[in-house]
């Protein structure tokens, strides 16, 4: 667990653990740290804003880039890079009258997703037939 917090030291993995150390005297709620960490595999989660920031791996992208690359409708793509900016993991400039999107946290992201890509090739079909998460939980 401590590699996902780059500052989080857990003590326990207890429900009622209350506090840990981050940085130079700062307290932090284990559980509130576990919850973050809950809310970023949430932003994740979804097929399409995993697509949309493998396309922002390749460089910056507008919209009407990412929507003709992804064929999705323009709308959904920029809720989607609403989300992925509110979390953090992409950023917009200007550049005339459109936006030029890329990712904020190249290298940790992309290390993120080959962890994910190893540890779905380590449990194979497992999380693809989960009846809680797996795809025909989706339907």
């Amino acid at each position: 667990m401590a590699e996902l917090y780059r500052y989080h030291r857990p003590v326990t993995m207890r429900a009622d653990a209350v506090s840990t150390s981050k940085g130079p005297g700062l307290p932090v709620s284990e559980t509130a740290a576990l919850s973050a960490a809950a809310c970023m595999f949430r932003s994740l989660g979804d097929p399409a804003r995993l697509a949309i920031l493998r396309h922002l791996s390749l460089g910056e992208h507008k919209v009407v880039e990412l929507t003709a690359h992804l064929g999705l409708a323009q709308s959904t793509v920029s809720a989607h890079l609403a989300c992925l900016r509110d979390c953090g993991l992409v950023t917009s400039r200007p550049q005339g009258r459109a936006s030029l999107w890329s990712l904020t946290h190249t290298t940790a992201l992309l290390e993120a997703l080959a962890a994910a890509e190893r540890l779905l090739a380590a449990t194979g079909d497992a999380v693809a037939l989960c009846p809680t998460f797996g795809e025909a939980a989706n339907l």
